[in-house]
């Protein structure tokens, strides 16, 4: 560390210079891009220094803020800590001098209530280490200060990186009990409130009829039987499509989004600006936010027109979904902040923009790669 701080010091002369020349050639046009390049240049040799002796390893620029306050704090600090290094080497060489030549002096010191006499070696000797003990306190507190700097303007080092990752994926982990958690909550009150329900109609009908001698009434009874039967069909049949659509699967996201559409009972038109299939992690979490977001904007925004693109850049891919609703949507809600769970599992973001009045747009943004297990 002492030499990143000195070298530290030696860079704050150069920075402070440069700065100091940079600010007029930089009203000359034609002399900009050599002031830029000797930004880059300062600003490599720093993030060298600050790996290579402070351990702070970043790659991003920092720009002539970043230099002004280097430059402030090398000078400064730098040389602060160089002095009083200095001054500590000095008095331990005076001290060590005295005491071995022989030729330290009584120095008496006189202090209140008492009265004790050193020598000037001995004298020496504890200043000295009291110096070197601030030098090196000086020395810790700028090395400190230039790692937090560097933090700011450069942004944060390997090290806070992974604790920042261990600390999103803790969260992330218990997120997605939850999440799960609710969806388990969901299916058994589809299952309770309209699948059972159905299938305890049913089997009352059947019982009736099994009871009666009435053949007219019979025939009624198993008439309302199958369609009661025709109507948990449906049930099952959506409960299912809700846990997990086969044709998402066997189609494609495309194909299920059709049928999300479908369902709707609003105008909902998809556009897909997709080159291929996304993975299946990645497809499962699309296809999701886009199912949420329309059944929000057909139950509780009343939206007459919804819109959902599909598309892609370089790594990642995005759907935006937007309705003309009364807007309103919270995305602290229990579905929104489930997809928004789902999403930042595979390292995506959910946002989502809903002004009192409408309208709402819903975007979800994943990598093509999901991370790895």
């Amino acid at each position: 560390m002492i030499a990143g701080v000195l070298l530290g010091m030696a860079l704050g002369l150069v920075e402070l210079a440069f700065l100091c020349a940079a600010w007029p050639a930089s009203l000359v046009p034609a002399l900009r891009p050599v002031t830029a390049r000797g930004l880059a240049r300062l600003t490599a040799l720093e993030r060298a220094r600050l790996a290579r002796w402070l351990d702070h390893h970043t790659t991003r620029d920092g720009g002539y803020g970043f230099l002004a306050a280097r430059a402030a704090l090398g000078v400064l600090g730098g040389y602060a800590c160089a002095l009083a290094m200095f001054l500590g080497g000095l008095l331990l060489f005076g001290g060590t001098w005295d005491l071995v030549s022989g030729d330290a002096e009584s120095v008496p010191l006189n202090l209140p209530g008492v009265r004790l006499v050193t020598n000037s070696g001995m004298l020496g000797l504890t200043g000295g280490v009291a110096l070197a003990t601030v030098a090196a306190l000086m020395i810790v507190a700028t090395g400190a200060l230039d790692r937090r700097l560097a933090g700011h303007f450069l942004g944060p080092d390997r090290h806070e990186l992974m604790r920042r990752r261990i600390a999103e994926l803790t969260a992330t982990r218990s997120g997605i009990v939850r999440a799960v958690d609710d969806e388990r909550r969901r299916i058994e009150r589809d299952l309770h409130d309209g699948v059972q329900q159905r299938g305890v109609a049913l089997a009352m009908l059947l019982g009736r009829a099994r009871h009666s001698d009435d053949h007219h009434r019979i025939a009624e009874l198993v008439a309302q039987a199958y369609t009661e039967s025709r109507q948990l069909l449906d049930e099952l049949r959506d409960v299912a499509w809700r846990i997990y659509p086969t044709a998402l699967d066997e189609l494609g996201l495309r194909a299920a989004l059709a049928g999300v559409a479908e369902r709707a009972g609003v105008p909902v038109s998809v556009h897909d600006g997709l080159a291929g299939r996304p993975v299946s992690e990645v497809e499962t979490a699309l296809y999701f936010v886009a199912r949420e977001a329309i059944t929000n904007a057909v139950k509780h925004a009343a939206a007459r027109d919804i819109l959902v693109v599909l598309g892609e850049d370089e790594r990642t891919v995005s759907v935006a979904i937007s309705d003309d609703g009364k807007g309103g949507a919270d995305p602290s809600g229990g579905g929104l902040a489930g997809l928004a769970r789902r999403v930042l599992a595979l390292d995506g973001e959910l946002t989502v923009d809903s002004p009192p009045g409408g309208p709402t747009k819903i975007a979800a943004r994943l990598p093509k790669a999901p991370p790895c297990d």
